[in-house]
């Protein structure tokens, strides 16, 4: 979108919320998928043993939400070109965790936004990512099914804006 991405978004700018339920099969999935192999993310005597109530998502998990969580609002075409997250409090199963962002900068097609990620014990995520923008805006993916068959390893977002991680609308 060169030459239109100044106009179409301004610093200041909010990114809609998104809900993501937290399950032990996307804290388990995740951990996977990343080969993090460390126990605490997928057995929960060994991670009760280490202080923890259960097990809980790895950083590489979170750094995808937090990746899919702008690339939803700005379409299929955007690219990420850098993401830098702190974490906080652990994502454990049960919890709800609720995306929020808004935009920081934009300079021609380069759009970095502020992103924070809660659960009910705090700020799990904390960061910024600097995407690249291409084609229209869109906030469809925040408000609409995905296709179960990219559920199981990707929460997808239900009309109401959560998304369930067990696969399809909830």
């Amino acid at each position: 979108m060169s030459g239109g991405t100044e106009s179409a978004y301004k610093a200041g700018d909010a990114l809609p919320p998104l809900e993501i339920e937290i399950t032990r099969t996307l804290i388990v999935a995740g951990a996977i998928a990343s080969r993090d192999y460390q126990d605490v993310h997928h057995d929960v005597e060994l991670a009760r043993e280490k202080g923890s109530p259960d097990i809980f998502m790895n950083i590489l998990t979170t750094n995808g939400l937090v990746g899919r969580y702008v690339t939803d609002h700005f379409g299929p075409a955007s690219v990420l070109r850098a993401v830098a997250i702190r974490l906080g409090a652990p994502n454990h199963p049960g919890d709800t965790m609720v995306m929020t962002g808004s935009i920081e900068k934009v300079e021609g097609d380069t759009v970095t936004v502020r992103v924070l990620g809660t659960n009910k014990i705090g700020r799990h995520v904390m960061g910024t990512v600097t995407v690249t923008v291409h084609g229209p805006r869109t906030t469809a993916p925040l408000s609409a099914p995905v296709a179960a068959s990219s559920a199981r390893l990707s929460p997808s977002p239900t009309a109401s804006g959560k998304a369930s991680a067990e696969g399809g609308a909830s």
